[in-house]
């Protein structure tokens, strides 16, 4: 006898309650038909009234009393709404990345609470013409109801007017009102008024033409949906090789089409530059996502992509869950970015998702980046994705940048301790000579890096996290990890010694010295520190873009995607920052990094120069970055995660385990351990700890991870879900919680 399904159905998904699901039995006459994301017609309440619901999972688990689980009517007939996709979507994230139904659903629907939309009221005639004008006549024979004739003279001139313009302009209060609609003679209505964060500018864009290398991409593009071919396509184009300008085309193509496009962006600081060159080619079609957005104005905007009122979304990861019905195309711009990984379970790749969600509903994604990710060009290379090649720069007469080395070793055997080569130092002054923009690169922010005691050694450390405190300008040092804060101390806290100091350059230090070393310089900084509030990258970025400032200094967001013709110098202080990090890909973002940064110099006729000052001149990321030679770096980053079995060599799986008792943490990883040892020995399967990772507490939280590698990657989903059971018969289900990280 079969084993009985139950399904367990939300009613509705836009309501904030999604943890709140009703079971159903499954008949037999569905059992193999339905699947996660099916609409479905249930019986709902004492009355067992027919409403419409949408299948969460199937389970032969029962969360209710058998007796009173009812039956599902039937599969809803057209019941293929964006939702029915997004759930199934969700599913799909919950098997391969690893969480509960419920935090997978929460991920594609992220805008759940009905927010109330705002309104407009207006005042309408509601009598014939003929009857308003005997009741003018009327009321301006009487001294006493002169508001009552300006209402129905501005009424018989215009029949609908604005009721903020009635009562404000024509100074007609509620009670004139009142006695109008009470006597039939005006009607009020009602307008709902969808938010739109996107400031039109009035300016529109004429298309740019394309050079030989972006047609030819183009004509690959519009001949595989004119036969309705749908794959991943990687852009590999040098910075300033107009991307962008395919991307507009491809969308164009696509819209012409009746389909709809999302376009990923890895930052919310390119949001501005972006959205507007998208704005002034589609006009009103586009609209934007992103954190900064009041939760009304984001509701809004997935109200009117669902209603069919905008076209293209803009926007970071969460972008990605845009409800268009007909989707057509998603592009991932700056692929290679790391924001396009969730931190937080389920801890998804957008790039991943957004391949599986283009295969659902026949749609193309187009990855571009001038650095991609190793793991989209080894599937580039491999055939998995078509690759193009951008090797030039779009503008006439503009080319890469001359890219210089600086040796910061010999730099202190020439006797010069400052954070400036000498070269650097030279250029900076010869751009403000010239009048040409400057930007420099650190990566990092806050007045210094860590403090320590210079005659013990000892440094401030976080009560809570185990890491150092970081000095900032106001005297406060500041955990960057929980947000703990203190007061600098006079004396160190171990030994006593009033020999305190700050070790380290920040963006704040870097402020001060460009400041003291360059006084005429206008100067700006921009970091998470000063762009916290609501549009503080665009203030800057603006600022910038028009010239009121001629040195910008800051961390990533500064050199990622940016154009800006007048930059001719780029100075990278610290190229090693990053570099000898403790994840495997350390050596690949700052190849990334550098090669990003050397992109923002000489975009237009002027030619640019970069200065990479680092301790390392001869690391391959470093070597092949000042040469812009992305195949090179490729080549020799490849042949190391061969030999150490990393992504996408192998694929990986993260195990982390973090409990608020350190002992308790680590009796769950030996455990762990053990329960692979035992089920999957015979499967080569290669684990790498448990141990304590670089940062093993945070927030009173103590973390232990193992690593597993496999070339199989679904062994390794098949090792989740056994441990996701194992652990549901253990104790250490009560305090100890447990992430999965697929690499």
């Amino acid at each position: 006898m079969p084993q009985t399904l139950f399904a367990n159905v939300v009613v509705d998904i836009s309501h904030e309650s999604l943890d709140r699901f009703f079971q159903y039995r499954v008949p037999d006459s569905l059992r193999d038909r339905l699947k996660p994301g099916m609409q479905v017609l249930i019986p709902f309440g004492k009355g067992n009234r027919q409403i419409a619901g949408y299948v969460l999972e199937i389970t032969d688990r029962v969360s209710f009393d058998p007796s009173r689980i009812k039956e599902i009517t039937q599969i809803a007939e057209n019941g293929v709404a964006v939702e029915s996709q997004l759930i199934q979507l969700a599913d799909w994230i919950r098997n391969r990345y690893g969480s509960t139904m419920i935090q997978a659903l929460k991920t594609v629907i992220p805008i759940r609470q009905k927010i109330r939309s705002k309104e407009k009221s207006y005042l309408k005639l509601a009598v014939p013409e003929t009857e308003a004008k005997a009741l003018l006549a009327v009321c301006q024979s009487k001294k006493n109801q002169r508001a009552r004739a300006r209402l129905l003279e501005a009424l018989l001139a215009d029949p609908v007017l604005p009721k903020n313009v009635v009562t404000e302009k024509l100074n007609i209060s509620a009670a004139t009102i009142k006695y109008f609609t009470e006597q039939n003679i005006v009607t009020e209505f009602s307008e709902i008024i969808l938010r739109n964060p996107v400031k039109d500018t009035g300016v529109s864009e004429a298309r740019v033409p394309l050079n030989e290398g972006q047609q030819s991409i183009l004509q690959s593009f519009a001949e595989d949906l004119r036969h309705e071919v749908h794959r991943t396509y990687l852009i590999h184009g040098v910075t300033g090789s107009g991307k962008t300008e395919v991307y507009m085309e491809m969308i164009a193509d696509v819209l012409s089409r009746g389909r709809q496009a999302i376009v990923l962006i890895p930052e919310i600081a390119l949001t501005y530059q972006t959205v507007m060159r998208f704005y002034r080619r589609f006009g009103g079609k586009v609209s934007i996502m992103n954190s900064r957005l009041s939760q009304g104005e984001r509701y809004d905007q997935f109200v009117r992509a669902k209603k069919g009122e905008i076209s293209i979304m803009i926007g970071p990861r969460s972008a990605l869950f845009t409800p268009f019905e007909h989707l057509g195309l998603i592009i991932i711009d700056e692929e290679h970015e790391n924001a396009y990984k969730s931190e937080t379970t389920p801890r998804y790749h957008a790039r991943e998702v957004a391949v599986r969600r283009a295969e659902m509903c026949g749609a193309s994604v187009v990855l571009g980046s001038a650095t991609p990710s190793v793991e989209s060009y080894y599937h580039a290379i491999n055939g998995d994705y078509r690759l193009f090649t951008l090797t030039e720069r779009a503008k006439a007469r503009s080319s890469l940048a001359h890219v210089d080395v600086v040796d910061l070793r010999e730099e202190l055997k020439a006797g010069n301790k400052s954070i400036f080569s000498r070269q650097l130092f030279t250029l900076i002054q010869d751009r403000l000579q010239k009048r040409e923009q400057t930007i420099l690169f650190l990566n990092r922010r806050g007045y210094a890096g860590f403090v320590s005691c210079r005659e013990c050694g000892e440094p401030l450390k976080c009560p809570h996290c185990d890491v150092s405190l970081k000095a900032h300008k106001n005297g406060r040092l500041v955990c960057h990890y929980c947000g703990y804060e203190e007061p600098l101390p006079k004396k160190c806290p171990k030994c006593g010694s009033p020999y305190i100091a700050g070790f380290g350059t920040g963006t704040e230090r870097v402020e001060t010295m460009v400041k003291q070393y360059f006084p005429e310089a206008r100067v700006l900084r921009m970091d998470l520190d000063t762009t916290s509030g609501k549009d503080g990258h665009e203030k800057i970025l603006s600022a910038f873009a028009n010239e009121e400032a001629d040195i910008l200094i800051g961390t990533q967001m500064i050199v990622k995607g940016h154009d800006f013709p007048k930059v001719t110098l780029v100075g990278v202080l610290a190229a090693d920052l990053s570099l000898y990090s403790e994840d495997y890909t350390a050596c690949e973002r700052t190849f990334q990094l550098l090669t990003q940064a050397a992109g923002r110099a000489g975009r237009d006729e002027t030619p640019g120069e970069v200065v990479i000052q680092t301790y390392s001149p001869e690391h391959y990321a470093v070597r092949c970055a000042a040469a812009q030679d992305y195949e090179g770096f490729y080549r020799e980053e490849m042949a190391y995660r061969e030999l150490m079995q990393y992504p996408p060599a192998a694929c990986m799986m993260n195990i982390c385990l973090c409990s608020g008792c350190e002992d308790r943490a680590k009796g769950a990883a030996d455990a762990v351990l053990a329960e692979i040892k035992r089920c999957f020995a015979e499967q080569m399967l290669r684990v790498i700890g448990p141990a304590s990772p670089y940062v093993g507490k945070i927030k009173d939280q103590y973390y232990q991870m193992l690593y597993l590698k496999h070339r199989d990657i679904s062994l390794l989903i098949a090792v989740r879900r056994h441990l996701e059971q194992f652990l549901e018969c253990t104790d250490y289900q009560k305090d100890v919680m447990i992430q999965y990280d697929f690499r």
